[in-house]
């Protein structure tokens, strides 16, 4: 400060002015003061002290002073050392509370974003002008309605192979449910998430979803039997959502599952940054971090209360074969020699004590969520085969000698218009 020389700001000068007004016989005290905004008594005190002490008494009593609070130099070095490794991919929120949790060092939140950008460590991403939608009202019950999705990114660094995380949250708290690495996004995903969530918490009233082809029918194929019933069959997913009356609803845009798209944001940022941080790189290890520390953490941080506190799940009702319901489905006639064949797979029926022989006779296949196989005859196993890798179902559709695949991934391949069994391949 030059001497001789008193620096005061704006706000103080208009005060220094409004008190010359005052003195000239300009104003009244009672005006100066709703001028000033201060009470009648803080305006006498103000111009006694500018009468005595002159504009320095406007002044603020602090300017040249060293803040009380201001963030040591030692501190404030070792915040800066850490936001470069190893939480450089941490945003300044993210990593407020990892200097909290792991480092034991308490700042706010202004603090480290003041350090970071004084040190030219720029924000994560970017801020965008909000665009205009329309907000849906949170469910008032948990259980009463579930979203879910997948996630394809390269979620282990730039230099590691895309993988997709899947997952479910509830609509009413935002707690996730369910999250789990797959290679791709797929009717193996959605089955195991849907599993998950039955044995951990009940059956949902409804699912909210997009339009993926594990979901929803997107192929404009009619078979004949679709056409005497009026009704297309559902995907596998969908199967298994019919048979657990669970409601289905199909959005029509990314905004109008909002909540699942944010979520994915938030783990875009943040999940990235701890995978990071752990060095995990492979899918095996990402799924047991997510299991035993992610969620609980994401939960713990992010969920929020339903307006209700009693939940909606449903119990399911007894005798039940989840296993049964969660799995592949196709329907198959048995062969004359009494095998089933499926994807190059054959599996043998023995003679059974209500029947001696299944040729020529409809089955149910199912492949469980484990791999292995099981034959129903109505309610009954009658044969069973060990575990093969779980695919994506690809189902067979003889059609005036073409092939190829639509956007759901059922694969065509032509003759005639009639459906054939399901297949593996």
């Amino acid at each position: 400060m030059e001497k001789g020389h008193i620096f005061v700001s704006e706000k103080h000068y208009q005060r220094w002015k409004i008190i010359e007004l005052v003195e000239l016989g300009k104003l009244t005290l009672v005006e100066a003061a709703t001028k000033m905004g201060v009470s009648y008594r803080q305006a006498k005190r103000i111009r006694r002290a500018a009468g005595s002490e002159g504009v320095s008494a406007i002044a603020h009593g602090n300017r040249g002073r060293t803040p009380h609070n201001k963030t040591p130099k030692e501190k404030a070095d070792r915040i800066l050392a850490l936001s470069k490794d190893p939480y450089n991919l941490f945003n300044d929120t993210h990593f407020t509370q990892k200097l909290a949790q792991s480092e034991k060092i308490k700042v706010s939140r202004e603090t480290v974003r003041r350090l970071r950008r004084a040190a030219g460590i720029t924000a994560k991403r970017k801020r965008r002008p909000p665009r205009h939608h329309k907000r849906r009202e949170r469910k008032a019950q948990e259980g009463m309605m579930m979203l879910w999705d997948g996630s394809p990114h390269s979620w282990f660094g730039a230099d590691q192979p895309k993988a997709s995380l899947m997952a479910s949250i509830d609509d009413a708290t935002g707690k996730v449910l369910a999250a789990r690495f797959f290679q791709f996004e797929c009717s193996v995903g959605y089955l195991w998430l849907l599993d998950k969530v039955i044995n951990t918490y009940g059956v949902p009233l409804s699912i909210y979803h997009d339009r993926h082809g594990s979901l929803h029918r997107n192929d404009k194929h009619w078979s004949i039997e679709e056409q005497l019933a009026g009704s297309r069959e559902p995907t596998q997913v969908g199967q298994a959502l019919k048979a657990l009356e669970i409601q289905p609803i199909a959005a029509l845009s990314p905004q109008a599952k909002g909540r699942v798209e944010r979520l994915f944001h938030t783990l875009q940022d943040r999940l990235i940054a701890e995978l990071d941080l752990a060095k995990i790189r492979t899918i095996d290890d990402a799924n047991h971090f997510l299991d035993t520390y992610y969620i609980d953490q994401h939960n713990s941080d992010f969920a929020v209360a339903a307006r209700e506190s009693e939940k909606a799940w449903r119990r399911l009702i007894p005798r039940t074969d989840l296993k049964r319901v969660i799995s592949f489905h196709y329907q198959a006639t048995v062969g004359n020699d009494n095998a089933v064949r499926l994807g190059g797979i054959i599996i043998d029926i023995p003679p059974g004590p209500k029947r001696r022989s299944y040729a020529k006779a409809r089955v149910e296949v199912r492949q469980l969520l484990d791999g292995s196989w099981r034959i129903y005859y109505g309610d009954s196993i009658i044969a069973e085969h060990p575990s093969t890798s779980l695919t994506e179902p690809i189902r067979a559709l003889r059609r005036r000698r073409t092939r190829g695949a639509d956007s759901c991934g059922w694969m065509y391949i032509g003759q005639d218009d009639k459906l054939a069994d399901y297949a593996l391949i």
